[in-house]
């Protein structure tokens, strides 16, 4: 039986599908860096939802370092594009 939960990762998965399309098609590098961000905290976001499911607390283990990971690599990407590295 299909609940909320699986309808909820269901539709984390499209909107990730969405924003790695907009990855691609992006025109310039600040649009590619807001998609992947998306990308990110979608995924953990999809991570929390099936640690839910699943009722694992390793998911959202692997959620909290992945959003720490994350952060600075966005960061990182920020200060290149504005040019202060």
């Amino acid at each position: 039986m299909i609940d909320s939960w699986t309808i909820a990762v269901g539709a984390l998965v499209v909107l990730i599908l969405l924003c790695i399309i907009r990855l691609v098609l992006g025109p310039t590098a600040a649009d590619r860096t807001v998609a992947v961000d998306t990308v990110n905290t979608l995924t953990i976001a999809a991570m929390v939802i099936l640690g839910l499911i699943y009722q694992e607390v390793i998911f959202i283990d692997v959620a909290l370092v992945y959003a720490l990971l994350s952060f600075v690599s966005t960061l990182y990407i920020a200060k290149y594009l504005g040019g202060e590295l």
